[in-house]
């Protein structure tokens, strides 16, 4: 009673997903997570790549940049 099931990707279906208002909303909620566990001088944003949603988290000022430098926040900040 075994059958064959054949599955076919739409790729421009996935592409349209992957570059979504809504993938771009979840990524960015995720971003502003990881920087309200950083504190003071960190920032995120969300910019649409040639394949996908991408949301970036960054040390803003520099004191931000020396605390990360130092401790590795962000990495810790992402777990």
């Amino acid at each position: 009673m075994s059958s064959k099931i054949k599955f076919e990707l739409n790729s421009a279906g996935v592409k349209s997903i992957l570059k979504s208002p809504e993938a771009r909303s979840l990524c960015a909620q995720k971003a502003l997570e990881i920087v309200s566990r950083c504190g003071a001088g960190y920032g995120a944003d969300t910019f649409v790549g040639s394949n996908r949603v991408n949301a970036m988290v960054f040390a803003d000022s520099a004191k931000a940049k020396k605390d990360n430098s130092e401790n590795n926040t962000l990495l810790k900040a992402m777990r």
